[in-house]
């Protein structure tokens, strides 16, 4: 038997929570090296098996996130050194090691075969509900966790260890599959992607499409409903080539309409060839005309107008437009800060989801406006590629954080949280977006009691 299917043999015992076979092990130093090696090059594989077209590679994640192992490693030593240590066990701590690094090979080997087959079972993982992703997802993690206390459990006979060994299994899981992964491939980004683009069609059925999207879209806002805040959404995303915006824009008004029951209150603004005829484009006359009508029905003492845009920033404040062969002007947050005072709106939460997009927060504050962006005036954001699903303030904000909160602040915070951990894991050169908040003086009450209303529903 070779001495490489030895160790997957006895790492496959592990984890079916049996004793391993330690006379037949052996982890000097090259053993050692040729577990790490051959894991490596099977999550290199699998990473870019699970990428459809062409990637790009990593070099840095192959010194990066070592935090885990080196927690494991730890976690052997202490073991082994600790008295009341059972019989039979490792010779020594490299061979523990070498078991371990032999486990993770082996349940990476077995979860890519599963990812492999599952689809053909199950259908494609996109189509499945969150739950069942969230399975995916921890599954193998905390088996690995289960397993790992097993084979500790076994190698002592003391009661303070083995509760040291409890409390410890589950941190370096978190942080090789949560907090700090190793991802070797990316997708990626065709550099002539925006040369390929074809424009948006002006032809005469479409523009008497869009101006007939825009008035059903304004004239299906219904008043105030009285006794409650109510919320009325508006997501603008004027950058056509991209879809990366268009997805947004349907996930934050999904988010919102789930979470502060915005349906028939809520207006897209988007500029897409593919959304073009079923969607308003996202226009500066058509925002204002948004904005007037919002203002016209709501009940300005008391309901709340949120406002997401999404798309490239600039240094100099303004909000790129791509909507060629149409003439569009960007957006700029001194012409909101007028269009919203003109409309007579008093409670506003405003969400810029761009590049440099802090520099929108000073123009923008008032006592009754909460300003959230993606970035400081000085930093990009990320995730606003061709080939993004979401960018990551959009991923983090409307996604992750407000699932488990009704308050603005708190999800912010959580999302600021958020993406300095993925920014570092993809390796983002230009340092920490930095996403910012500023809460008008006035504005928190009235939002404390939408939080409190949405949690009593």
């Amino acid at each position: 038997m070779t001495p490489g299917f030895v160790w997957l043999s006895e790492a496959a015992r592990v984890l079916t929570f049996r004793a391993p076979r330690w006379e037949r092990l052996d982890g000097g130093p090259w053993t050692l090296v040729a577990l790490v090696l051959l894991s490596l090059a099977v999550g290199l594989g699998l990473q870019r098996e699970a990428i459809d077209g062409a990637a790009t590679f990593e070099w840095s994640a192959i010194y990066k996130s070592w935090s885990g192992t080196l927690v494991s490693v730890w976690i052997c030593w202490l073991l082994l050194a600790s008295a009341g240590r059972r019989e039979p066990g490792p010779a020594h701590v490299g061979t523990l090691v070498s078991l371990l690094v032999a486990v993770t090979l082996l349940l990476n080997i077995v979860d890519g075969a599963v990812a492999k087959l599952a689809p053909a079972v199950f259908g494609s993982p996109d189509d499945w509900p969150d739950g069942a992703r969230w399975v995916e997802w921890l599954f193998p993690m905390v088996w690995e966790g289960l397993a790992s206390l097993r084979l500790w459990w076994r190698l002592t006979t003391s009661g303070a260890v083995r509760v040291i060994a409890l409390l410890l299994t589950p941190l370096p899981i978190a942080i090789s599959g949560w907090l700090d992964p190793m991802y070797f491939w990316w997708p990626a980004r065709s550099a002539d992607a925006n040369e390929q683009y074809a424009g948006l069609s002006l032809s005469e059925e479409v523009l008497d499409t869009q101006s007939q999207l825009m008035a059903d879209a304004l004239r299906a806002l219904p008043p105030s409903q009285p006794g409650i805040v109510n919320v009325y959404a508006a997501t603008y995303a004027p950058y056509a080539s991209q879809d990366v915006f268009m997805h947004e824009s349907a996930v934050v008004a999904k988010t919102m309409t789930e979470r502060f029951g915005t349906a028939g209150r809520t207006v897209q603004l988007v500029t897409n060839a593919k959304s073009q005829n079923a969607i308003p484009w996202a226009t500066r006359p058509n925002l204002h005309k948004t904005i007037a009508r919002m203002g016209a029905v709501m009940d300005r003492e008391k309901d709340v107008l949120f406002l997401h845009l999404t798309s490239h920033g600039g240094r100099d404040g303004l909000l790129a437009t791509d909507s060629y062969p149409l003439e569009t002007e960007p957006m700029t947050p001194a012409l909101l800060k007028q269009w919203l005072d003109e409309a007579g709106i008093r409670w506003r939460v405003i969400s810029i989801s761009a590049c440099f997009s802090g520099s929108w927060i000073a123009p923008l504050a008032d006592d009754g406006t909460l300003v959230m962006t993606a970035a400081d005036a000085t930093h990009t954001s990320y995730g606003c590629g061709s080939r993004s699903p979401l960018t990551f303030f959009g991923q983090a904000m409307y996604v992750d954080a407000l699932k488990e909160t009704w308050s603005f602040q708190q999800a912010h915070a959580r999302a600021r949280q958020l993406i300095e951990v993925r920014e570092k894991d993809v390796g983002k050169t230009d340092g920490y977006s930095n996403p910012q908040i500023r809460e008008g003086a006035a504005i928190g009450d009235v939002l404390k009691r939408l939080e409190a209303q949405q949690r009593d529903r």
